[in-house]
């Protein structure tokens, strides 16, 4: 008998991360290059303490700050996105057992309405650009708004 797939948060119990050196070129990265093989449980601690409601950060960006974050010359482009999936899929299955957006990992916040992950994605890139865009009405709670400057005016001296 077949064993049963895993879940999408079995998956996020993968290996830590790691870094590896390159013997040769890999998915536009050079040989020689100190390369982050990340996981998905760094990816859900990352989104949920470096993205803000209303903010969208590029997965290029998110590999970025990742490989500087490790002292590494880059982020694995392959794993990340894959990493992504799985947490992305494992947010929905709580969203879709009634838990709030809100409460939980924010992937729509790398993951572009218009981009190829996202159309491998269950929640769809309707729900996404629904997602994005109710983000991006509010403010978060909490948030310091802008002081409004009052207009400067010339003063004249009495030697004017």
């Amino acid at each position: 008998m077949p064993k049963a797939p895993k879940t999408w948060q079995q998956k996020m119990q993968a290996k830590p991360p790691h870094v590896v050196t390159l013997d040769k070129d890999f998915a536009g990265v050079p040989a020689g290059s100190r390369l982050l093989i990340s996981s998905p449980l760094e990816l859900d601690a990352f989104l949920r303490e470096h993205t803000r409601p209303g903010e969208f950060l590029s997965i290029q960006e998110l590999r970025r700050q990742l490989a500087r974050k490790h002292a590494t010359d880059a982020a694995c482009p392959v794993s990340t996105s894959i990493f992504l999936r799985t947490v992305s899929e494992a947010a929905w299955d709580l969203i879709e057992a009634g838990t709030p957006a809100n409460k939980v990992t924010p992937f729509w916040r790398v993951v572009a309405p218009a981009s190829p992950l996202a159309k491998k994605l269950r929640c769809g890139s309707v729900w996404l650009e629904n997602q994005r865009a109710a983000e991006a009405s509010i403010r978060s709670p909490g948030a310091k708004r802008p002081t409004p400057r009052r207009p400067r005016t010339h003063r004249s001296s009495a030697s004017d």
